[in-house]
């Protein structure tokens, strides 16, 4: 089980330490585990954490997520409520969150880091404001792009083809989630909540579930790369070929 400072709770989910413990005085976080004056929050935290940045996004009012989440609570122990949060805190990547500065992005993308592409990366979430500061959620994305703008591939480009991306890959994932959702956890409706007893089961469906889909998604894109790129360079030698072999300066 993952251990955090608040300062890394914030990173890692994407929020503030303000709004942490703003949560933790409204009674929608648990407190931290204290080791002396330290303060420790583990992946129950994350989750919980996740959960209400998530209703308060839907609109809920601090009342009603503390209502909803007491009705959860109600009837289980704190092991259930711990075993399941803590499932469902699992990272579904083993990627962090970084720091980055205006400065390294401009020695990455040059003149073409415009105010324009900066704010485009930020309303994608490609780039996240931190205090007052950068943060780069992926950083194997920002790896890729850079590689792609490297073989002259525009900046505005490889940002908004980082956005189609997400929205392809969020459709993918969400076929898989669903039928997991509608023949394992909801075989009893959406109003269900699973006892006790089961909700190890349940902790077990979700720890699984984010190696099922990066798996699949992965095997996919992997069977598509074999096929995309030999066509790409098969169309090049055909018109190569058609061309009598002749190239333009």
């Amino acid at each position: 089980m993952a251990e955090y400072r608040i300062d890394d709770l914030a990173r890692v989910s994407g929020t503030t330490v303000r709004n942490i413990r703003v949560y933790q005085d409204r009674g929608l976080l648990p407190p931290p585990i204290r080791r002396g004056r330290t303060a420790i929050y583990t992946d129950a935290h994350l989750s919980r954490l996740r959960l209400v940045t998530n209703m308060l996004g839907r609109g809920y009012a601090f009342a009603q997520i503390a209502e909803m989440l007491a009705a959860w609570e109600s009837g289980r122990s704190l092991a259930d409520v711990l075993g399941l949060e803590e499932a469902m805190g699992v990272p579904w990547s083993s990627e962090l969150p970084v720091p980055i500065t205006v400065r390294e992005l401009r020695r990455m993308f040059g003149t073409q880091l415009t105010p324009g592409n900066t704010r485009k990366a930020l309303q994608l979430g490609l780039l996240r404001r931190q205090g007052a500061g950068l943060v780069v959620p992926s950083p194997q994305l920002l790896e890729a792009g850079y590689e792609l703008v490297r073989l002259g591939v525009p900046l505005d480009e490889v940002i908004d083809l980082a956005g189609v991306l997400q929205q392809e890959v969020d459709h993918v994932a969400a076929l898989m989630i669903s039928l997991v959702r509608r023949y394992v956890l909801d075989p009893k409706g959406d109003d269900w909540l699973p006892r006790g007893d089961e909700v190890g089961h349940y902790a077990d469906v979700l720890r699984r579930l984010p190696t099922v889909v990066i798996s699949a998604v992965t095997a996919a894109v992997a069977r598509s790369t074999e096929r995309v790129i030999p066509d790409m360079v098969g169309d090049r030698l055909e018109a190569l070929l058609r061309s009598g072999g002749q190239t333009s300066d």
